[in-house]
């Protein structure tokens, strides 16, 4: 590796080592930090006017968006039928393990490395295959977890319908008064900062169990997500800065709130826990790599 690559692989991965390590280190000094306000911040607010005010601009076809949230369905898909048939073979519970390895921490760490790595056309296709993890998580992950489809819930969430807005402003060519325009943008800002941030607060008050199995199951989701987001890619043929984003969103470790829904519905927090902590810690190492070769 060319000390030129380290050095744009290091402003790529540094900002995100850094934002969510203050956040851990925030949490272990035993400051307050109201998660629960920040994410519904995060997910009401910041994150609908990011998906407008990003993919309304966005210099990319609106095919390709369409085309990135539809690789991140059959990623989902074949994931799920994969680590479904592993789970089985080993005797897991599905209901347990299967929503964390499927499900991808497209959010908070996706989004920032694919701005920092591809700018704001990969932001753009990152935020196409976000939306539609999200509205898969919030059907057939809960479905997955609890036993039962929630669509009224996926119905209600802001960014939902803030895809549909940024969508059809894509699709027509109109644009926003100059004042939404810059009103959108300002607040779509604060989303990055705020899920890198939570982020570390989130990692640094879960805790780890069973390691060995976990650690099994980290590298299970990490390399089986390269897998299925590189063979998703290839079918689906594409190339350049989307196959790129759809092969490093697919990559990203479990979600934290697979460990969210773990709580809600009693399906074994703890054990997602440590799956969501030791594959977000082996993606600090396993990332750099990725990018390497991504670019």
């Amino acid at each position: 590796m060319t000390g030129a690559l380290a050095a744009e692989l290091a402003a790529i991965v540094a900002p995100i080592f850094i934002a969510a390590g203050i956040g851990f280190a925030w949490a272990r000094s035993g400051r307050d930090y109201d998660g629960i306000f920040v994410r519904r911040v995060v997910m009401n607010i910041g994150t609908p006017c990011l998906i407008v005010s990003t993919i309304g601009r966005a210099e990319v076809a609106t095919d390709v968006l369409l085309t990135s949230a539809l690789a991140c369905w059959l990623v989902v898909a074949l994931t799920m039928a994969a680590f479904g048939l592993v789970l089985r073979l080993a005797g897991l519970d599905r209901r347990v393990f299967l929503p964390p390895l499927v499900f991808a921490n497209a959010g908070n760490m996706g989004l920032p490395l694919a701005l920092f790595a591809f700018g704001a056309d990969g932001l753009a296709l990152a935020l196409g295959f976000f939306v539609a993890n999200t509205m898969a998580h919030f059907t057939v992950g809960i479905y997955v977890t609890a036993g039962r489809a929630n669509l009224g819930e996926m119905l209600r969430t802001p960014i939902l319908w803030a895809a549909f807005v940024a969508l059809f402003v894509q699709l027509s060519g109109t644009g926003f008064p100059a004042w939404l325009d810059n009103t959108l943008e300002l607040i779509g800002a604060i989303t990055i900062p705020l899920m890198l941030i939570t982020l570390g607060v989130s990692l640094a008050s879960i805790q780890v169990a069973t390691l060995g199995r976990t650690t099994a199951l980290a590298l299970l989701r990490l390399g089986g997500g390269v897998a299925a987001g590189w063979l998703v890619a290839t079918l689906l043929g594409l190339d350049g800065v989307a196959r790129a984003v759809v092969i490093l969103q697919s990559a990203m470790p479990a979600a934290v709130f697979n460990y969210l829904l773990a709580q809600q519905f009693g399906r074994s927090p703890s054990e997602v826990a440590g799956l969501v902590v030791v594959s977000t810690a082996l993606s600090f190492l396993t990332l750099p790599l990725l990018l390497w070769w991504l670019l």
